[in-house]
Formats: structure tokens, sequence, C-alpha cells
């Protein structure tokens, strides 16, 4: 038995408004493949099909144009669970057709646990895998609100709620364990963050549940589950030191901050006696790099990557204490002519002078535009001849965008 583990395709999303459907869909086309030359048995992907709750047409295309591809290959089960970004009513809309497909979708917590429990079989029609296919569970699902209830109060109970709804499935599991002539594995699925799992900045990883309440920890998982496939978090990783419990993480990079980490599916076999578990790197689509630094290091760096002839999505994140006003137009004529594309261009030396412009306890939304256009002439040092023209030019563009109007709205 041998199974592939993914989860966060996150169909449909951008990178600072480059959509990259290109990307999904030849990762798909290498997943399709995967499965065949490897003779895996159950994909089991584990939440954030999509990036949205109504995702595009495009988006849905890929999906369903790769569950037709999988039903025709040698992969027999597809079991598929929601994640935060999905529309459990739109994975579930038409679930009753997909499994004659043997495509298995779970797009919220069931009314009755069993439904949440499958028991896979082989072409002989004997039992090989049971799967605790679990989605991400809401806190309406799991919680009843109690009047007067701490924050504390709020986390624990979630906490509980969590853990109850996997101790409920593993009753189930093992009460279809009992009915067959020998025992299965039993894997669980989940999208939700265990303690301990990292993540990677700008990776787009959400918190699941207001104000970080629930500190779910590893030990909600039952020990009698032979694997843990989970989603939501985008790197690849093992949570709790144990080897059984991993998020397979995002197939492509999320962001620049994962520009340089492998991104990973991870194949699991089961034998007689062991459990193997086997990470395998995903291509990369579509190259990303970060360059940070002054003007110098930032013409350097694009120096070197020319010289590649790479195509490859650049974020540029200047910190330099020169001030350059035609930064843009700077980093768009370096790269004229290549296939580097430049995404986004920050001004982080820029940003910290203007969050300098606050005093304590301040808050931007508070002060007049005028006030602070006159704290930013005092941080650049302007002149004093300079001023009036300057304040002229200001306040007739405040008033054409009739900010102070908004404001009083």
């Amino acid at each position: 038995m041998k199974i592939i583990h993914t989860s966060d395709w996150h169909l449909g999303c951008s990178l600072y408004g480059r959509k990259r459907y290109e990307e999904a869909e030849a990762f798909l086309d290498w997943l399709s493949i995967l499965l065949e030359q490897e003779n895996i048995d159950v994909l089991l992907v584990a939440g954030d099909i999509f990036d949205t709750t109504t995702p595009s047409n495009r988006a849905q295309r890929l999906y369903y144009q790769f569950l037709h591809r999988v039903a025709k290959s040698s992969c027999r089960h597809v079991v598929i669970t929601a994640g935060n970004h999905d529309s459990p009513s739109f994975l579930n809309a038409p679930r009753e057709l997909l499994r004659y497909l043997q495509v298995y979708i779970v797009g919220s917590m069931e009314e009755n646990a069993k439904d949440e429990v499958l028991l896979l079989k082989n072409p002989e029609g004997e039992a090989e895998l049971i799967v605790c296919a679990v989605p991400y569970l809401r806190d309406r699902d799991i919680r009843k609100v109690e009047a007067g209830e701490s924050v504390e109060d709020k986390g624990r109970n979630l906490v509980e709620g969590i853990r109850s709804h996997y101790a409920l499935l593993v009753e189930e599991a093992k009460a279809i364990q009992v009915g067959l002539d020998k025992p299965v594995p039993i894997v669980a699925m989940g999208h939700l963050w265990v303690v301990g799992g990292k993540t990677i900045e700008g990776d787009g990883v959400r918190e699941l549940y207001p104000g970080a309440l629930a500190q779910i920890g590893a030990d909600i998982f039952p020990p009698l589950f032979n694997y843990i496939a989970l989603g939501h978090l985008h790197a690849f990783q093992t949570v709790a030191g144990r080897q059984d419990c991993c998020y397979s993480g995002a197939p492509l990079p999320m962001g620049f901050g994962e520009a340089s980490r492998e991104k990973k599916v991870i194949q699991v076999e089961f034998t007689d006696t062991e459990t193997r578990i086997t990470p395998i790197t995903v291509p990369l689509f579509q190259a990303l790099l970060g360059i940070r630094g002054d003007w110098q290091q930032i013409e350097g760096q694009l120096e070197e990557l020319k010289s590649k002839e790479q195509n490859t999505w650049v974020e540029i994140m200047y910190e330099g204490a020169e001030i350059i006003g035609d930064l843009r137009e700077k980093v768009d004529e370096a790269v004229a002519g290549t296939d580097i594309e430049v995404l986004r261009v920050g001004n982080k030396s820029q940003w910290d002078r203007e969050l300098s412009l606050l005093g304590e306890g301040e808050a931007l939304a508070e002060l007049h535009p005028q006030e602070v256009f006159e704290r930013c002439l005092d941080a650049y040092e302007v002149e004093e001849t300079q001023r009036p023209d300057l304040q002229r030019m200001h306040n007739e563009i405040v008033d054409s965008l009739d900010i102070e109007d908004q404001m009083a709205e």
C-alpha cells in the first residue's frame, strides 16, 4: 500500500498580482506522472485545494482535469478534505458523482462521524486502508459558546472539541477494524496548526482561530493512527518529534521568503512490518528571488542574475541610507530587455522613516493629512524655501481626493 500526501495547492492564487495558473498546471502534471511512476494506490490532499471560496473557472478546470486524469491512472483512490480557504459547499457539491471515480470529498464536519471514516478497498474488494478524513474544523462546529467564558475557556474548549472529534473517529475506525479479516493501516487527515509547527515570513499562512486561541498539541491524535497527513502550514515538516505526523507543505513557494526552500510531497508506504515515510522534492516551476540591500548590492545581484539568463520573478527590498526617489525606475532600467520580472519593490528605509514620524501611542489614521505631510518634510530635512510650493501641491492633491470628506464619513 503506497500513499502520496499533499496539501495547500491554493489553485488560483496570485503573487503580488501575478496569477500562478501555469505553475499550478505544471505541478498537477508532474504529480499525475509521479502517481503512475511510483504505482501509488491512494492520494491524500489535506485541504486548501483552492485559494478562495469562489475559485475562478480556470482554477476549477485545473482541478477537474486533474481528477479525471488520476481516475484513469493506477492510483485507485483520492481523498480530499477542505481547508480554511475552501468553500465546503463548493467542494461537496459534486461529491456523489465523484465517488464513482473513487474520489472522496469531505468538505465540512459531518453530522454523522461515520461519514468521515472511509474504508478503501483493493480491486479484489479486500480492505486495504482506513482513512479518518477530517476537514478544517470550524469553531462553530466543535465548540458551544458559553455565557461568561474567558479567553482561556474558549481556547481550552476548542482544543477539547477537536480532541473529542478525533477520538470519536478512532472509535469508528476500531469498529471497522474489528470486522475485517486482517488489520489494515489507519490514517488520519487534518487541516490545523499543531503546536511546534513552523511558518516562514511571507508564506501567507493565516491563524485559524480568532486570537490564536487553540494551542493544539500533537497529543490530540490517538496512538492508533499509523500516519497523520496534515495541511495548513506551507513548509514541509514533522511535528512534536513524530516522524508519522507530517505537514507536506504547499507544492509552490507561496512567497519570496520560501524562494530558496525545496517543496515536497510525501510518499508513505505500509508493509507488513513497517511504515516508510519518504519526502519527494517537487520541481521548481518558476524561479523566485528576494534581493535586499543598498543600491550597489541590489544592482550587483541583478547583474549576476542577468548573466544566468533565467526567467525569474524578483522581489526587491531597498535598505540603503541614501534616499532614492526614483527607485522603481532605476530597477526597471536595470532589468530592461531581460527575462527578469520584478513583482515588487519595497523601500524599508522609507518605511522605517515614516514609522518614526509617529509618537508613542499615536496611530496614523488619527493624524490629519497636513500634519503627516509636515512631519515628512521635517524627517527628510526639506529646506524652508522649498516647503511653500510643496505644501501647496500637497493641499491641491488632498482637495482633489476629497480626503477630508471621506474621513468625516
